[in-house]
């Protein structure tokens, strides 16, 4: 059965974010929110623990995942990224993307998408996510939380954990923070390619907003 964190949404208790990261730490899968839904997670050295959370999702290895980092400089550090792309991610985090890079060496093999080499990278704005990553000092391995099945994220901590309360270790709740999922971009090419809208306005590459 999973644990379960009540935490203040703008000032997580430093106690509890500790204990949170040490779960991931020894391997645990966990929920957490987000600036634009409820994610889940987990160490991005854990084979055992990706494989749990790509199980949650009823996802394979060609399914993105994410990378949540806590600035620009993580980015930097698991992607290769140039001067274009340096001021367009400055300008965009924190927020609610998610831009798909190609990886640097630093992030191992598994992780990547098998054919492209790429993988999924975000800065959130969110005071949780960013105490537990600060709290990790790394990366924080990470998928939306929506369910096979489901039309809409989970977005009730309550839920989460009756729903997935023998498949997670921790559920982190800081009560409802959306629905609505990243805006995702691939930035691999010559030019953006919009692969998900979502919370995070798409102006900024020069896409229509489709209603």
């Amino acid at each position: 059965m999973s644990q379960y964190f009540a935490v203040h949404p703008t000032h997580p208790q430093p106690r509890l974010i500790a204990q949170a990261a040490a779960i991931i730490r020894a391997g645990g899968v966990i929920a957490y929110p987000t600036d634009s839904c409820y994610a889940i997670g987990c160490h991005i050295g854990d084979k055992e623990a990706m494989r749990r959370l790509r199980n949650i999702r009823k996802v394979d290895d060609k399914h993105h995942l994410t990378l949540m980092c806590r600035d620009l400089s993580d980015i930097a550090t698991y992607a290769q990224v140039d001067n274009v792309q340096y001021r367009l991610l400055k300008k965009l985090t924190p927020g609610s993307y998610t831009f798909i890079l190609r990886a640097s060496r630093e992030v191992p093999r598994r992780l990547l998408h098998p054919r492209r080499k790429t993988i999924g990278m975000r800065v959130p704005e969110h005071a949780v996510v960013q105490a537990l990553l600060a709290a990790l000092g790394e990366p924080l391995l990470s998928a939306t939380l929506s369910l096979q099945g489901d039309a809409l994220p989970l977005n009730d901590g309550g839920e989460i954990r009756v729903r997935l309360e023998h498949a997670l270790d921790l559920v982190l709740d800081a009560g409802s923070c959306g629905i609505d999922p990243t805006t995702m971009v691939d930035l691999t090419g010559a030019v953006p390619q919009l692969l998900r809208q979502g919370k995070g306005s798409v102006e900024p590459f020069g896409f229509e907003r489709r209603v």
